[in-house]
């Protein structure tokens, strides 16, 4: 009898253990995701500080292209003031990609002012601009992997039944729109 129960408290020990590891393992990854976001918003802040210069240098040559700056303005607005939380991941990447859009449309057109393109400022924000634009492209490649292994803890057999106890989640991966991945012609923003 006593060898039994010893057996028992051993198998219920080694179950115990076995559901804390796959919750420390879950919890792990959820903050790997979060801190992977928090990575993306610190290059967009960078971005978004950056977007007024450009705007505010453009605007002096480029009046044909009022309403696109506007536009940019908005979404930076909406962007900005957009609580950090994970469960705004979705919006969050959907203004970025509308922002992004935007400023290629813009940086596109600074290519139709000679004046412009030679203004030296407008230069070097143009190429502080790409550099972080390079860095948000890391952060999110980042920020898929750490979605990656949290999506497959989250689907596998045992840990998705943790992981619904939980309340642990999928999380949206980044994404590019489909326009994005069509080719850029120039011509249809040179008017």
């Amino acid at each position: 009898m006593k060898l039994s129960v010893i057996v028992l408290l051993a198998i219920a020990a080694l179950i115990i253990f076995a559901f804390y590891g796959m919750y420390v393992s879950l919890i792990q990854k959820k903050n790997k995701v979060m801190e992977a976001f928090s990575s993306i918003s610190v290059q967009l802040k960078k971005r978004y500080d950056l977007i007024p210069n450009i705007l505010t240098l453009a605007g002096k040559f480029m009046e044909h292209e009022k309403s696109l700056m506007e536009e940019v303005t908005k979404l930076r607005t909406q962007a900005i003031s957009l609580p950090e939380d994970i469960n705004n991941v979705g919006k969050k990447l959907e203004l970025d990609s509308q922002i992004r859009s935007k400023m290629g449309q813009i940086m596109v057109a600074v290519e139709n002012y000679p004046q412009l393109k030679s203004d030296q400022t407008m230069v070097h924000a143009m190429q502080t601009y790409n550099e972080v634009e390079e860095h948000i492209a890391a952060a999110r490649r980042f920020y898929n992997s750490a979605v990656l292994e949290l999506n497959n803890a989250v689907e596998i057999f045992p840990s998705s039944i943790v992981a619904g106890m939980v309340g642990v989640h999928r999380q949206e991966f980044f994404k590019v729109d489909e326009a994005e991945t069509k080719p850029v012609n120039a011509a249809n923003y040179l008017k």
